[in-house]
């Protein structure tokens, strides 16, 4: 299949944290992918609706109906990454985002396009109670989409099957987000799964880590924690999102790459 058309949809997975900035935007695994798609047609186009801390149901309220609109049939390749922010919440409710997400991606599916789904990473080197519930709640996840996945015949994207996934080196500081490294892994490993070219060095791993004294090892966590996990833990007891009031970086598909003249 040559693609003439990409719609990422989904949260900042997609969207593209914390990758490098272009143009005032994360770049991501997505943009990094169009990059390549783009080659192998001339009218090639492109939209990303994904917005940082959106929820399932945010996504299919705020984004499906948009993707939808500018759908052109199989060689429109829609991705679909939604749910890894409803899964950390204290008030998950499997039973409600399971369904959710599975309504989703069959709205999707009906439209005719090229559905592209995600798993979510079950193991990350974490450990302790909090890690272990992630864990569980995340493989009952995957088994869900697996199962819609292979009912709407859509192309799986399984990062628990690439052990190349499982260095924390390619997290941002953040603990959360993929690092440049990390989107860039997962670009290649999407345009391998699309036949498009890649590469071949993908899962190669990093070099051994240097070992960290335990006087920096604190500091870093430290810091993680002032930074990042004290500011999460706010926005959540005042049911704030990082999401809230930011716009896509592009609502319409667009001939790509973005002249940036």
């Amino acid at each position: 299949m040559i693609y003439t058309r990409f719609i990422a949809l989904g949260d900042s997975y997609t969207e593209g944290m914390s990758d490098e900035k272009k143009d005032g935007n994360y770049r991501g695994w997505a943009d990094r992918v169009a990059d390549v798609m783009t080659t192998a047609h001339p009218d090639f186009t492109y939209a990303n609706l994904s917005i940082r801390g959106k929820l399932v149901k945010q996504v299919l309220d705020e984004q499906i109906a948009p993707a939808l609109e500018q759908v052109t049939g199989p060689e429109t390749l829609i991705s679909f990454h939604a749910g890894a922010n409803d899964v950390i919440r204290p008030g998950y409710k499997s039973e409600i985002v399971l369904t959710q997400y599975a309504e989703g991606v069959r709205r999707l599916a009906a439209s005719g396009a090229t559905i592209l789904l995600f798993t979510v990473l079950e193991r990350t080197g974490n450990t302790g109670k909090t890690a272990k519930m992630w864990e569980e709640r995340f493989s009952a996840f995957n088994r869900n989409v697996r199962a819609v996945g292979e009912e709407v015949g859509a192309i799986i994207a399984d990062a628990n099957q690439e052990p190349a996934f499982s260095d924390r080196r390619f997290l941002a500081f953040d603990r959360l987000h993929l690092n440049a490294i990390g989107h860039d892994r997962v670009a290649q490993a999407v345009l391998e799964i699309l036949n498009l070219p890649f590469d071949k060095n993908w899962r190669k791993p990093l070099p051994p880590a240097k070992p960290e004294s335990k006087i920096v090892r604190v500091v870093v966590t430290t810091m993680w924690f002032i930074t990042f996990a004290l500011p999460w833990m706010w926005r959540r007891a005042r049911g704030k999102s990082s999401g809230d009031g930011r716009t896509c970086k592009y609502p319409i598909a667009i001939h790509w790459p973005l002249n940036l003249n």
